[in-house]
């Protein structure tokens, strides 16, 4: 079985204001990095339209409705402070969650060992009710439910190793106890929310935040000490990862000294820990990441550790 790509043109129509770092350029990089000829084997999959009905299963129907109807026909609609809808923007976000979702379809069918979904707008910071940090849909997260929903998961995790923490996901996941949510991310740093005391009232919110300055022995040990002994305690039947590249230490919006081969190095594990206890089943989606040859460099390392697997 072998790696599948999932991505669209569609992501780069989501426009953003001159000098928005959440810029079409980021999947434009993306794209050429997993053109390089390692990458021949990759299997590659036109992202589908996801719908409403799979939006719905982590946010209400009535916000997706009101953000389909708000998407301009000309420029741009000020969502939050740094959030922007322009006329692509609803197709690029539907494209990420369909793009998840059919990953989702294809590796728990057994068609494919993992996936990964470039896609653009992120979503591990769109809430239950809420668009912000230039998310809409919590792809990653509904992803995971439809695969409890359509596949009979019963444990999904998510691992979200992005610099910022991904309230949005935390705040579905917060009174359930089928869903493992956990975090490596810079703090104090934009959305305010993950200290180590967040937990959720189910305790399957896992959050191991980063100070500014710390970089590959503190995020590895935080996957060694933390991370992965709760998805081994957990046992999930399906592991998402929300990969977002913003840790790299080119990255201009944070302050943590990652490399590529942390990156490779964090897949390694989750995929050794999705071997123990999910059919080495795993999806990951991109999230963010605003250098973009850091973040070329870094998703080329993602993709080559899902690869060798």
């Amino acid at each position: 079985m072998t790696t599948l790509l999932f991505t669209h043109p569609a992501g780069l129509g989501h426009a953003m204001p001159p000098g928005h770092p959440e810029c079409a350029d980021r999947l434009s990089a993306v794209d050429r990095a997993l053109e390089a000829e390692r990458f021949a084997a990759l299997i590659r999959v036109e992202a589908p339209l996801g719908t409403l009905d799979q939006v719905a299963l982590c946010h209400p129907r009535a916000y997706a409705e009101a953000l389909v109807a708000s998407s301009p026909t000309t420029g741009f609609v000020h969502v939050d402070a740094d959030t922007f809808m322009s006329p692509g923007t609803i197709e690029a976000a539907l494209r990420g969650v369909g793009g998840a979702v059919a990953a989702v379809d294809e590796v728990m069918a057994g068609k494919a060992r993992n996936a990964f979904v470039a896609m653009r707008p992120p979503g591990h910071h769109a809430e239950r009710e809420r668009a912000m940090g230039f998310c809409f849909f919590n792809h990653a997260a509904i992803a995971a439910r439809h695969a409890q929903r359509a596949h009979g998961a019963e444990r999904v995790a998510i691992v979200d190793w992005d610099v910022h923490h991904g309230n949005g996901t935390q705040d579905i996941f917060w009174d359930d106890a089928s869903v493992l949510y956990a975090s490596t991310h810079e703090m104090p740093l934009y959305p305010g929310t993950g200290s180590a005391a967040e937990r959720g009232t189910q305790g399957t919110i896992v959050n191991v935040p980063l100070k500014a300055g710390d970089g590959s022995d503190e995020f590895r040990e935080a996957f060694e000490t933390v991370i992965l002994p709760r998805l081994d305690a957990f046992r999930p039947d399906l592991l998402m990862i929300s990969a977002g590249f913003d840790a790299h230490w080119r990255d201009p919006l944070a302050d943590i000294n990652l490399r590529e081969a942390d990156f490779a190095w964090a897949t390694t594990k989750l995929m050794e820990a999705a071997d123990r206890h999910a059919g080495g089943r795993i999806v990951s989606v991109l999230e963010g990441g605003y250098d973009l040859d850091a973040l070329a460099k870094s998703t080329a390392a993602h993709v080559s550790a899902l690869m060798e697997g």
